[in-house]
C-alpha cells in the first residue's frame, strides 16, 4: 500500500471476523512494517445499506509501540482508495 505521504508500506493481515448479518468484515495485520509501529492493529470495514445507497464505515484500532509513533492517519487515502474500488465493482455488477 503507499500512504498520503508518498511511502510504500507492507501489512501481513488475516481476516479476522466476517459478519454478514452486520455487513462488515474484520482484518487483523500479524506481519510487515506496520507491526514495527503499532503493536496491534486491526481494520474494520462496515458497510450500511440504506435503499439503494451504501455507506462504508471504516474502523481502525491500534496500539502504538511507543507514545513517539504517530496516529496511523497517513492509511486514509489507501482506505479511501480501497473504498472507491469497491463502488467500482458493484457499480460494473448493477449494469452488468
Amino acid at each position: 500500500m503507499k500512504t498520503s505521504d508518498g511511502k510504500h508500506k507492507v501489512a501481513e493481515e488475516i481476516i479476522k471476523d466476517v459478519d454478514e448479518e452486520k455487513q462488515s468484515v474484520t482484518y487483523k495485520v500479524i506481519g510487515g512494517d506496520l507491526m514495527e509501529l503499532y503493536k496491534t492493529f486491526r481494520i474494520t470495514v462496515h458497510i450500511d445499506t440504506k435503499g439503494e445507497n451504501n455507506l462504508v464505515t471504516w474502523t481502525v484500532d491500534y496500539e502504538k509501540v511507543n507514545a513517539g509513533i504517530e496516529d496511523p492517519d497517513t492509511l486514509m487515502d489507501f482506505c479511501l482508495n480501497v473504498t472507491k474500488d469497491i463502488e467500482t465493482h458493484h457499480i460494473l455488477q448493477q449494469k452488468a
